[in-house]
């Protein structure tokens, strides 16, 4: 076997320094171009029919502990269509009883969302005009949702034990 010459291990190693630098560059442009595309963001605004009494109470205490499955509705008015359920559970978490801890889900039940969820997650103070909680995940089409949602009583009725609350949902998906 004839012993390899000089300029062809010269030629050899260029080319696979080439070759790395190439790879390397179409690697980097692709992972640029996927890192430039903006975030998908999606606004909804939902409505919570919360009857705290009665034979169709959406809301059951236990102390300072509150379960919730409300219907969500398009609009203000509980006769709308329903678009899906807000099921999860309310805590008293200060001493002083002035703020909540959430932990619920937004359930989908209209189209295109069918199915999916939305995890609603954090602390407010409960008395507050608005009250601010972090999505912190989801499921369906809302997977590995992120995001923020605020909740404003719109209408409270005493002796029904109703109120609606106003639900503005804002994600990034991806």
């Amino acid at each position: 076997m004839a012993p390899i010459s000089a300029p062809r291990i010269l030629a050899t190693s260029t080319f696979s320094r080439l070759f790395l630098l190439l790879s390397l560059s179409v690697l980097m442009h692709c992972n640029s171009s996927q890192a430039t595309q903006p975030p998908q963001i999606t606004e909804m605004v939902l409505y919570f029919q919360d009857f705290g009494a009665g034979p169709s109470a959406t809301l059951i205490p236990f102390r300072t502990v509150f379960i919730t499955n409300n219907f969500i509705t398009e609009t203000t008015d509980p006769n709308s269509p329903m678009v899906g359920r807000g099921q999860g559970m309310y805590v008293t978490s200060a001493l002083d009883g002035s703020s909540t801890h959430a932990m619920f889900s937004i359930v989908v039940t209209n189209q295109p969302y069918n199915g999916s969820t939305l995890e609603i997650q954090g602390t407010a103070k409960q008395f507050e005009a608005v009250r601010k909680y972090s999505v912190v995940g989801g499921t369906g089409k809302f997977l590995f949702a992120r995001g923020y949602t605020t909740f404003e009583t719109i209408s409270v009725d005493m002796p029904q034990a109703h109120s609606v609350i106003q639900c503005n949902v804002t994600i990034r998906l991806g």
